[in-house]
C-alpha cells in the first residue's frame, strides 16, 4: 500500500508512476479524500477539546456560583457528546473510503524498470546454459507422461474436473524429488530457514501481501471465510506481521515447499492441456524481509538462488526484466526465470522474483527499528520461486527425453530417486 504522504508531497510523480502502469492519474482525488479525512480529525479533536475545557469550566462556575453560567456549559457539553459520535462515524467512513481506494493502487516501479503496457516490452537481462544437442523429435510434457503411463488427465479431471493431474510412479517420486532438492539447496547452501506454515488464511493475511481485495476471483475460499494460499509468499510475508523487528536482525529469510492453489480465473483457453497452468501445484516460495537499504542488493541475490536451482538442473534458461505493464501489483520491479521447453519450442515461466519495497510492510504494520536513527520504518519484503516444481518438472522431462521415449534423470535428483537413472514405460 502507498504513503498518502507521498503522494501529497509528490503528487506529479505519483501520476507518472501511475501513468507508467496504464493507470489514470488519482493524486487529485486522493489528496482531496485525504484533505476531507483530515478536515474531519480535526473537527473532532477541536470538539473533544472543546468539551474538555467546557466540563473543567462547569466546575469553576458551580464554585463561584454561578448556575446559569455551569447550565448554559452544562448544556454545551451534552450538545457536543450528542454531535461527536456522528462526527466519530463520519472520519470512520472516510477512513475506510481512502484505505480502499489506496489497497487497489498498485506499487511503484523502480526508475530502471522498462515501460511497456504488455509481456512485448520485456527485456531479456541474460541467457544462460543451451539447447538441447540431439536429433530427436521433441514432445511436450503431456505427451511423455501419457506414453510413460505416469501422467493421467482423465483420471484426474474424474476425481475433480479440469486443470488437475495425477502423476503415478517414479514421475510422482520425481515430482517429490525436486520439491526436496530444491528446499535443501535453499537451506543448506543458500540460507534461507524452512518453514511450515498453515495453507488456509484469514482476509488479513491476504489483504498483507495484496491479493485482497483487488484479486478475490483468483483466490479459493473455504466455507468458513479462510482462503487457500495461492503462494506461500502469503504466509512467509506474513510472519512478521504487526511485529517490530530488530534491525540486527534483518535479512529474514525464508522458504516453504506447498501447495499453492488458484482459481485461474483470468486464463479460460490458456494451456489447457497439460500441467503448465494448474488449479493446484507444488512451489518451492522465497521470501526476504529486509530493511530499506539492502533491498535492491537481495532482489539480485534471490534471483541467483533461483537460477542456481535451474543451473544445477542442467536446464537452458533466460531472465527477463518485466515492464511496467506485466509487473505484479505489489512489485516494485521483477524478474522472471523463463526455462527452455523444447517440446513448446519456447521458454515458459518457471520463477519470478520481486523486490516490493515498503508496499506490504505498510499493508501488514510489520516495522523495523532503524539501527542509526532508532525510529521505526515498514520493512521492505521480497518474494520469489525458488521454484515452481511442476514445471520445473515439465522442463526436466523435455529436456531429458531419451529417443525410445524414456527420461533420463538429472544427476542431482538421483539421490532422491533411490539411484533411478532413467524413467522407462510402464509395463
Amino acid at each position: 500500500m502507498l504513503d498518502i504522504k507521498w503522494v501529497r508531497d509528490n503528487p506529479e510523480a505519483f501520476d507518472a508512476a501511475l501513468a507508467k502502469r496504464s493507470a489514470p492519474a488519482q493524486a487529485a482525488s486522493l489528496i482531496a479524500l485525504d484533505e476531507k479525512r483530515r478536515g474531519l480529525v480535526q473537527a473532532l479533536q477541536d470538539m473533544q477539546s472543546r468539551r474538555n475545557s467546557a466540563s473543567k469550566e462547569i466546575g469553576a462556575a458551580m464554585a463561584q456560583k454561578n448556575a446559569e453560567l455551569a447550565d448554559r456549559l452544562k448544556a454545551e457539553v451534552a450538545e457536543l457528546k450528542t454531535a461527536m459520535p456522528a462526527l466519530e462515524d463520519q472520519t470512520r467512513a472516510v477512513d475506510a473510503e481512502l484505505l480502499d481506494v489506496l489497497s487497489r493502487l498498485p506499487n511503484i516501479p523502480l526508475d530502471d524498470v522498462p515501460v511497456g503496457a504488455d509481456e512485448h516490452a520485456n527485456t531479456v537481462t541474460r541467457t544462460v546454459g543451451t539447447r538441447p544437442g540431439w536429433n530427436h523429435k521433441a514432445l511436450e510434457h503431456f505427451e511423455i507422461g501419457e506414453a510413460l503411463g505416469y501422467m493421467d488427465f482423465e483420471r484426474a479431471a474424474k476425481l475433480s474436473g479440469s486443470r488437475f493431474t495425477v502423476l503415478t510412479g517414479p514421475l510422482a517420486r520425481m515430482e517429490r524429488a525436486l520439491g526436496q532438492f530444491m528446499i535443501d539447496l535453499h537451506t543448506g547452501e543458500h540460507g534461507y530457514t524452512e518453514v511450515s506454515s498453515p495453507l488456509m488464511v484469514r482476509d488479513d493475511a491476504m489483504f498483507g501481501t495484496g491479493q485482497l481485495p483487488k484479486f478475490a476471483e483468483d483466490l479459493f475460499r473455504t466455507t468458513d471465510g479462510r482462503w487457500l494460499i495461492p503462494t506461500a509468499e502469503v504466509t512467509l510475508t506474513n510472519l512478521v506481521r504487526e511485529e517490530i523487528v530488530e534491525a540486527e536482525k534483518l535479512p529474514l529469510r525464508y522458504t516453504a515447499l506447498t501447495p499453492s492453489f488458484r482459481s485461474e480465473a483470468g486464463s479460460a483457453g490458456r494451456d489447457t492441456r497439460g500441467m503448465l497452468r494448474q488449479h493446484q501445484f507444488w512451489k518451492c516460495e522465497l521470501v526476504s524481509i529486509t530493511d530499506a537499504e539492502t533491498s535492491i542488493e537481495e532482489h539480485e541475490r534471490m534471483t541467483a538462488c533461483a537460477e542456481e536451482v535451474l543451473k544445477r538442473l542442467g536446464l537452458h534458461y533466460r531472465v527477463l526484466t518485466l515492464c511496467t505493464g506485466d509487473m505484479g501489483f505489489g512489485a516494485r520491479k521483477t524478474y522472471d526465470l523463463e526455462v527452455w521447453l523444447p517440446g513448446q519450442n519456447t521458454f515458459r515461466e518457471v520463477s519470478s522474483c520481486s523486490v516490493c519495497g515498503d508496499f506490504q510492510g505498510r499493508r501488514m504494520n510489520a516495522r523495523y527499528r532503524s539501527k542509526d536513527e532508532k525510529a521505526l520504518k515498514f520493512v521492505h519484503t521480497l518474494n520469489g520461486s525458488g521454484t515452481a516444481v511442476g514445471r520445473a518438472l515439465i522442463a526436466v522431462m523435455e529436456n531429458y527425453l531419451n529417443e525410445d521415449g524414456s527420461v533420463t534423470v538429472p544427476d542431482v535428483l538421483q539421490p532422491y530417486m533411490g539411484g533411478l537413472t532413467r524413467i522407462e514405460a510402464a509395463r
